[in-house]
């Protein structure tokens, strides 16, 4: 991987991390939610191949919900109703809509969660802890429960803002691989992009990161690949924050 020697985090002012992956193992979480609710889904479809991880990486990690339900469903030539926020998670087969299937998502993530409790990566608590004086931390997430999780983790009081998924839909943000969650945390913090750092573990997010000019994007590989995260963007690849703690 690229030389974490050479990075400095008292180089930059604002630190913006991504909650699933780089803070929680919560994504680890995530791709099992999806997984299941995809897998039933599925089952009722005769010419649909299994869904697999690979699919998780290509098309839903890192994005919105809604947006990673549609863009599954896109590579696999499925049209749905859009439907509404309310939708139901279990609704009958046949009567399923992009937003029901995302609604079932959640809801098999929060169910997750709550059986297993949420415990932050020791070497990301390391890092927040070695962050040198100044630095302002703030966390950019797709997720809707992102509170819920950072509460669960006992983090919630390190981070000056969340800008997470409902904060992106009452503000009217595009979702990640756009740079535009990113950039409303930085103008939050009142502080230029090329002074702020990202941190992400998703291929859509690291293209957020590239994508918005911002002074370095740190790509944290749990499984979407150094080169995939190098060639999303990301100035410098590490397993694990502790690397740079």
């Amino acid at each position: 991987m690229a030389d974490a020697s050479r990075f400095r985090p008292a180089d930059f002012t604002a630190h913006l991390f991504d909650l699933d992956g780089v803070i929680t193992p919560t994504a680890e979480v995530h791709m099992r939610a999806w997984a299941r609710m995809f897998d039933g889904f599925l089952s009722s479809w005769e010419d649909q191949a299994p869904y697999t991880d690979a699919d998780y990486f290509a098309h839903v990690d890192g994005r919105p919900r809604y947006d990673g339900v549609r863009a599954f469903l896109a590579s696999r030539g499925i049209t749905l109703a859009e439907g509404t926020d309310s939708d139901p998670g279990d609704q009958p087969v046949g009567e399923e809509t992009v937003r029901g299937l995302g609604n079932r998502k959640n809801d098999l993530v929060l169910a997750l969660i709550r059986a297993e409790g949420v415990t932050p990566y020791p070497g990301t608590v390391a890092y927040l802890e070695a962050l040198p004086a100044g630095a302002r931390p703030a966390i950019v997430s797709s997720s809707r429960n992102a509170e819920e999780v950072l509460r669960g983790a006992g983090l919630l009081e390190r981070f000056e803002h969340i800008v997470d998924g409902n904060v992106a839909a009452r503000e009217g943000l595009p979702g990640k691989p756009s740079p535009d969650t990113f950039l409303h945390a930085a103008a939050l913090l009142g502080v230029p992009a090329e002074r702020a750092v990202v941190y992400e573990d998703a291929v859509s997010g690291v293209r957020a990161g590239a994508a918005g000019g911002f002074g370095a994007v740190v790509g944290v590989d749990r499984g979407a690949g150094e080169a995939e995260l190098a060639a999303a963007g990301a100035t410098l690849v590490v397993s694990d924050l502790e690397e740079i703690a």
